[in-house]
């Protein structure tokens, strides 16, 4: 085949340190915008991202060339650098690890959609509910006491 092609889309979770409920709804927004723009940087694709005061979700494509890992990471600090040097919180942090969970191109609308309801999702769960969830419908094999 001379050519290469790809859908490589991930629905991508992960929490402030402690899950501490700190992303204000003043900001939240911005720092959303913010995040989208580290990814086209990356040349990534940012194709929804929302969340609640303790976590976000991020709806991202990727190419074959970026590392998960790498784009977690430069993600990750970049958007702490904006929240540091922007909002003036020096002790935010996100916490260490992630979800990522790869997403059909059949069912991007539904959880783009997901995304952006994130509000309504979390007046009924926890995000810990929320996640486990994730982590059950994905087969992803896991201990739940080092889910915190």
């Amino acid at each position: 085949m001379p050519s290469t092609h790809l859908s490589l889309h991930y629905h991508l979770v992960f929490s402030t340190k402690e899950r501490r409920a700190i992303i204000a709804p003043d900001w939240r927004e911005r720092l959303h915008a913010y995040m989208g723009g580290i990814l086209k940087d990356m040349d990534a694709v940012p194709q929804g991202i929302g969340g609640v005061a303790d976590h976000v979700h991020l709806l991202v494509g990727l190419k074959a060339t970026h590392c998960l890992a790498d784009v977690m990471r430069d993600l990750k600090r970049g958007s702490s650098e904006w929240v540091h040097d922007t909002i003036r919180d020096r002790a935010f942090a996100w916490q260490e690890g992630y979800g990522a969970f790869t997403v059909s191109a059949t069912v991007r609308d539904e959880v783009r959609l997901y995304i952006a309801r994130q509000e309504e999702q979390h007046r009924t769960r926890t995000f810990r509910e929320e996640y486990l969830e994730f982590l059950r419908r994905g087969g992803v094999e896991f201990d739940e006491r080092f889910v915190d």
